[in-house]
């Protein structure tokens, strides 16, 4: 005769909680963490896990979340006691095993054997027709442990608990869509937010127009701070992956485990203080574009997972054995030459091949002067706002010493400078003191990539500072006529 539990617990009360659950909880791994301890408490079982189905796994589901089970106990359960679960999941229904050891159709399977497992209760996660997983529930100290009174009460339970978890996963999408978004959001992923008219930059938007709606590679080439990740925004919000994700990583941030799972995700259990299954960055960037900046950097382990990507649009999560395919369009970003790492060895030519099916070189600020104050003016609009609105420009000494000033740091020094000036500034201009520049003397006129009419201003600009101004003598230094003199320094004052 079949003995119920005296302690079982009201099963309303829990059906209570678990709708509870469902508004309260939206995090998937702490709801399914809640639902294995009410059904565990409420049946008084001694050991349980949930089990989720997975595409991926062999065995067609994967163990989400486990409570007093050893890694060992829990492998030989979901290896050789699986007759259970499938039964559960082919039929779905649930299965109760009142004296595990004597029942014909589990008793000889090695794990209840070895384990001793006495009940056995093991009921399917369900919405509508569709099988989303099972929570398995054992005692090894008593038999007859489950009755079919505990029935009405699991299958009630479950289906509960499956809306709670479709929920939770369905939220845990959208937090991270909204993520996305939230990060995108109120930018401008347009030319209009990489400023230029200097043949340098007509060349860069020439190229940017060509590879908009394609999904070639692209590799932006150029020294730090001229604006390659914008580049890559562009390209991206102007083609035809826009309304996908677009994800950007800086591949010389991370340790080489870290990148390896940001990039590709992480099994649970992979590593120290891996929880839970994380999907990397290529998962998340699925029918967009992936931006990886500086990836020069990248170790020649993470180059060959890379190549494999580029090559099979496959990707690893660490810790897994089987491949996830993704579509995902590759851009990257570099202020090395590629080429020389090649020749040191650094950096697998193959690779460098599949990366630079476009090449887009950005020019460094010193060799396209043309937009120097096109830009201080871009950025003084953006920085002199509330208190600092009633500055509306540069005098013209400011801009020539902008325009003279060598830049090494590219246009994020230019855009630091101005911010800087705004908040210094005591009139309505910008003047030179403002700037805080260091010493322009030092800068070479004729120095590489300066173009004749640059070179021809600042040659000018220095002598008459050596002539502390006066033009006459500038003009006789020069050989040339104050008439001459005089037309230029009016010409590039309204440049």
């Amino acid at each position: 005769m079949e003995t119920r539990p005296t302690s079982l617990q009201d099963p309303l009360r829990a059906l209570s909680e678990i709708a509870l659950i469902i508004n309260t909880i939206q995090e998937p791994h702490a709801l399914l963490e809640k639902v294995l301890e009410i059904a565990m408490e409420t049946l008084e079982a001694e050991r349980g896990f949930i089990l989720l189905t997975s595409e991926t796994q062999p065995e067609g589901f994967d163990v989400a979340v486990r409570r007093n089970f050893t890694e060992e106990q829990l492998g030989d359960v979901v290896r050789l006691s699986t007759s259970v679960v499938y039964e559960v999941l082919r039929s779905g229904e649930p299965v109760l095993v009142y004296e595990a050891l004597e029942d014909a159709r589990f008793g000889g399977a090695e794990s209840i054997v070895l384990q001793q497992i006495q009940s056995i209760a093991c009921v399917p996660l369900r919405l509508k027709e569709r099988q989303i997983g099972a929570i398995y529930l054992d005692s090894l100290s008593k038999r007859g442990r489950f009755t079919r009174d505990n029935l009405p009460f699991l299958d009630a339970f479950a289906n509960q608990a499956a809306v709670a978890i479709e929920n939770a996963q369905l939220y845990q999408t959208l937090r991270e869509e909204n993520g996305q978004l939230r990060t995108e959001i109120q930018r401008l992923h347009g030319f209009d937010e990489i400023i230029g008219q200097s043949p340098p930059m007509r060349d860069v938007f020439e190229m940017m127009s060509r590879v908009l709606d394609s999904d070639a590679t692209v590799l932006v080439e150029g020294e730090s701070g001229t604006g390659k990740e914008l580049v890559a925004r562009a390209i991206h919000y102007n083609g035809h992956r826009k309304a996908a994700p677009f994800v950007a990583i800086f591949c010389g941030a991370l340790s080489d485990e870290l990148l390896e799972s940001e990039l590709f995700g992480h099994k649970k259990g992979a590593f120290t203080g891996a929880m839970t299954d994380k999907k990397g960055l290529f998962e998340a960037a699925d029918g967009g574009t992936i931006f990886l900046d500086e990836v020069g950097d990248l170790s020649p382990r993470l180059q060959t997972a890379l190549l494999r990507v580029l090559q099979e649009g496959e990707i690893k999560r660490v810790g897994e054995t089987h491949v996830r395919r993704v579509n995902v369009r590759v851009l990257s970003a570099t202020n090395r030459a590629l080429e020389d790492l090649v020749e040191d060895g650094s950096f697998r030519e193959d690779l460098l091949y599949r990366l630079n099916t476009i090449a887009i070189t950005m020019p460094p600020l010193r060799r396209r002067r043309g937009d120097i104050a096109l830009l201080a003016h871009h950025f003084l609009d953006k920085y002199a706002v509330g208190g600092r609105s009633a500055i509306r420009g540069f005098t013209p000494a400011a801009i020539e010493a902008l325009r003279v000033h060598p830049w090494p740091g590219n246009v994020r020094e230019l855009e630091n400078t101005v911010e800087r000036a705004v908040v210094l500034a005591r009139g309505d201009l910008i003047d030179t003191p403002d700037l805080r520049l260091p010493d322009q003397k030092t800068v070479d006129p004729f120095e590489p990539g300066v173009t004749l009419k640059e070179a021809e201003r600042r040659l000018v600009q220095r002598t008459l500072d050596e002539c502390s101004g006066n033009i006459s003598e500038t003009a006789r230094v020069l050989d040339v006529s104050r008439r001459w003199l005089h037309y230029k320094l009016k010409e590039w004052e309204a440049d």
